[in-house]
């Protein structure tokens, strides 16, 4: 994974030299237009006014392709703004959530995360006290949807159960009901 650091103010500084080198480049561009285009034919023979028809040529497309280049740097220089002003929003919408979080966590029991309902959670939409993970309801439970005391894992109901899926007391496994099981659905033995 890589990691991009962008700071709003730097990108700013840097579209503003791009923007005067392009004012510089253009002014250059413009003092060149009538001693490149205007040049005269050093004689009245047939080979000096080719000459001069070949340096007025080459002028011409000089100037053409500089109103281009002046066309694409203007434009980039606008992206570079544009950008500078999407990194500072986005600086801000970043910091916001954050200096946001101390408020309702302060009005909530103390609670960090979303949702949560109760004292001492710490996660999303637990409910009850000292709850880790997600959606778990009751006391000191660990992982996602558990209901009732000091479970770990997933979606276990009742208490001091660890794995996935278990209903009852002190189930070690997977789809386990009863108490002090050891094992996975009806490959288990009590302990």
């Amino acid at each position: 994974m890589s990691f991009v650091i962008a700071v709003p103010e730097f990108v700013t500084a840097a579209a503003s030299d791009l923007a005067r080198i392009g004012s510089t480049v253009s002014t250059a561009n413009a003092a060149a237009l009538a001693p490149t285009t205007g040049v005269l034919a050093a004689g009245a023979d047939e080979v000096s006014a080719g000459i001069a028809a070949v340096f007025d040529a080459h002028a011409q497309a000089y100037q053409a392709l500089s109103a281009q280049a002046a066309g694409f740097h203007d434009q980039f220089v606008q992206l570079m703004n544009a950008g500078a002003g999407q990194y500072a929003a986005a600086e801000a919408a970043n910091a916001s959530p954050l200096q946001n979080l101390s408020g309702p966590a302060a009005n909530a029991g103390h609670n960090f995360g979303y949702g949560n309902t109760g004292t001492g959670n710490i996660g999303f939409y637990n409910q009850g006290s000292s709850n880790v993970g997600f959606n778990n309801t009751g006391i000191r439970n660990f992982g996602i949807g558990n209901t009732g005391t000091y479970n770990f894992g997933g979606w276990n109901t009742g208490s001091s159960n660890f794995g996935l899926a278990n209903y009852g007391i002190h189930d070690i496994g997977i789809g386990l009901t009863g108490s002090y099981l050891i094992g996975i659905g009806g490959l288990s033995f009590t302990y």
